[in-house]
């Protein structure tokens, strides 16, 4: 016998079933996650296995998943697992953490409801770019892709053998 306290959710994985069969997997596997993610938006001149758009129009990481930040995101059931919703992916879209904690078990919330509880930062093209070097090292985009300089490059120690170009980004005597 489990010595959980929620007997009736199991956490994914296994979709193990009590003779009852009340048991339901409450999170999301990993195909669920990967065809929601790839029906959420894409924000234009970004990759799209970084970057894409909630379902209230906020950009999110694809790296920044459960966490708290502006760029972080969850997956959410759009019909609660509490009110009978499924973990699969037509039931999934991504929201950013914050709109996922204000939407909670609603059901129905439409756009604009979701966008009053969404983050007020905005980030421009630049800052997208630092954190895209930051968190992967390098900047793809359509038609402008860069790479994160090794330290010895930088001293002058070594010249790369990569023959992607290192990302030009502002110092910080430059506005963003």
């Amino acid at each position: 016998m489990s010595s959980s306290s929620s007997p009736h959710r199991s956490r994914g994985g296994s979709n193990n079933s009590s003779s009852n069969g009340e048991d339901r997997r409450r999170f999301f596997d990993p195909k669920a996650k990967s065809k929601c993610w790839a029906n959420a938006a894409i924000v234009p001149g970004r990759h799209p296995e970084r970057w894409r758009k909630d379902a209230a129009g906020n950009i999110v990481c694809k790296r920044f998943c459960n966490c708290q930040g502006c760029l972080c995101f969850e997956y959410d059931h759009i019909l609660p697992f509490s009110k009978g919703g499924e973990s699969v992916a037509e039931n999934c879209q991504i929201l950013q953490t914050r709109v996922n904690r204000f939407k909670s078990n609603k059901e129905q919330v439409d756009e604009n409801q979701l966008k009053g509880y969404s983050c007020d930062v905005k980030f421009t093209d630049k800052e997208l770019d630092i954190i895209e070097m930051a968190v992967y090292g390098d900047v793809v985009r359509p038609g402008n892709q860069c790479r994160c300089r090794t330290v010895a490059e930088m001293l002058g120690q070594v010249k790369s053998k990569d023959k992607t170009a290192a990302c030009k980004l502002p110092h910080s005597s430059e506005a963003l």
